[in-house]
């Protein structure tokens, strides 16, 4: 049995945008993966006032045995709920003695903070998304990772869901893909990386330069590849447009739109991560991941500055 620490799990301050706030009782990600690992008691779930999703599906062969998160009443509640045996004083003391550590994203944009002190232990570890909201932080944790040999992940849960990896295996038939599109809501390193992460997931890395060509809030970003194709990732806030995923891409044969099925869709996510535990092999190359946050950034610092930002200039 594969012996699992969850860290920022219950509860959740969306303060990414620079401006703290108040965390507030239960998480999505932390309560959603606390339940495909371990499921839960529905009824004592309903008990409290906060945020709380079941994943339905379940991974066997790994446990959630140890929770950390800074309001300790909540961790205890999660912990109750979801079968966990031990509730940690401190983040290090939650990724001691496991087999793997799990970060939530927990709202702040700066949980790779948290992956610090278990790299440094050699504990395989997870890293929700964003790894981070600049590439230059990314980059840090990823040379951490490299320095000290020790299994990292950190993705998008879009990257591995089904129809993504349909569509990866379906590509082929469309001949040379030179444009795409990939679509989804909110702000653009924390919510667009879902979006960018569809594509990623399909062709992998080698981003050039990005150009945006929206507003404030209304991101058109033009992305292009080594590989010839030009994407465009268009992230917009909620007051200009819905939330949802859609991906596009268009070929020499033929085009193809895909809007992903969300049912599981941390399932997949976390199954991956428990393989790489099993197996000792990363997923894919955590370059590719720094990359990715490199590129969102360079969307945002070609809106504010009104010019093409290459990704070198961000990672080199």
């Amino acid at each position: 049995m594969i012996r699992l620490g969850i860290i920022s799990a219950a509860t959740y301050g969306a303060s990414y945008r620079g401006v703290d706030v108040q965390r507030t009782p239960g998480s999505f990600h932390g309560t959603a993966f606390s339940t495909t690992y371990n499921g839960f008691d529905a009824e004592k779930a309903k008990q409290w006032n906060w945020t709380f999703a079941s994943g339905e599906k379940r991974i066997e062969g790994a446990k959630i045995v140890k929770i950390w998160d800074p309001h300790k009443e909540w961790a205890e509640r999660l912990a109750e709920t979801c079968y966990i045996p031990q509730v940690c004083d401190t983040p290090e003391e939650c990724a001691d003695d496991v087999d793997g550590v799990i970060i939530v994203d927990d709202g702040s944009g700066r949980q790779s903070d948290y992956a610090e002190y278990p790299l440094k232990k050699g504990v395989p570890t997870f890293c929700d998304k964003p790894l981070a909201m600049t590439a230059r932080r990314a980059k840090e944790i990823a040379d951490l990772a490299r320095k000290t040999g020790t299994l990292f992940m950190s993705s998008s849960s879009l990257r591995f869901v089904p129809d993504i990896i349909a569509l990866k295996n379906d590509v082929k038939n469309l001949g040379d893909v030179n444009l795409a599109t990939s679509i989804c809501g909110n702000e653009l390193v924390y919510y667009g990386i879902h979006a960018l992460s569809m594509y990623y997931g399909i062709f992998g890395g080698g981003a050039i330069s990005c150009i945006n060509v929206g507003k404030p809030d209304r991101n058109i970003v033009r992305v292009r590849f080594k590989n010839g194709c030009d994407l465009v990732l268009i992230v917009a806030e909620g007051e200009y447009m819905c939330a949802g995923y859609q991906i596009s891409l268009y070929g020499t044969k033929g085009w193809k739109t895909v809007n992903p099925d969300l049912t599981d869709l941390y399932y997949y996510l976390l199954e991956k991560f428990t393989q790489m535990i099993k197996t000792g092999k990363e997923i894919y190359p955590i370059e590719e991941e720094v990359e990715v946050i490199a590129v969102l950034e360079a969307g945002k610092r070609s809106l504010s500055e009104s010019r093409e930002v290459t990704v070198s200039e961000l990672i080199g």
